[in-house]
């Protein structure tokens, strides 16, 4: 199965309003990074034991590791979790640059440094989490 049909499948297991929530969502980070590479990471590890939620991810960047080494990884991550949705802005090397800087605007949502996470939609500021978003990819653009 390819990636698209993946990530529409994963969002289409979700309950309402959730699948809906995932589908604006989805719809949101595509027009906002429309070139990204799309991934789909099924939440498991090579033993096929489940480790996390499954993952939608977009855009790419590489992760530079104390040793040197890289690993390409996405720059904007999206999740179904047992209580809401989450959005993951990786790459932002200043752990407290997304809670100081959206965490009171966004709504309820709870804001760590690199994640997002809210109940519905309706319970947050879009403009706010697509600035989040842009953010996310730009610092991920100047690693």
């Amino acid at each position: 199965m390819n990636v698209k049909a993946q990530i529409k499948e994963y969002i289409t297991s979700q309950p309402e309003p959730k699948r809906s929530d995932m589908q604006s969502l989805h719809r949101l980070i595509q027009q906002v990074m429309p070139a990204s590479e799309l991934w789909f990471l099924d939440g498991k590890d090579s033993a096929n034991k489940t480790v996390s939620n499954p993952n939608i991810g977009y855009g790419s960047y590489n992760i530079k590791y104390a040793d040197g080494t890289t690993k390409a990884f996405y720059q904007i991550g999206l999740s179904a979790n047992t209580t809401g949705i989450s959005v993951y802005v990786m790459g932002i090397k200043d752990k407290t640059y997304l809670p100081q800087t959206y965490g009171k605007k966004l709504g309820k949502a709870t804001v760590t440094g690199y994640c997002i996470k809210f109940k519905t939609l309706k319970d947050i500021n879009m403009d706010i989490l697509e600035t989040a978003i842009l953010y996310g990819v730009k610092a991920t653009n100047e690693i």
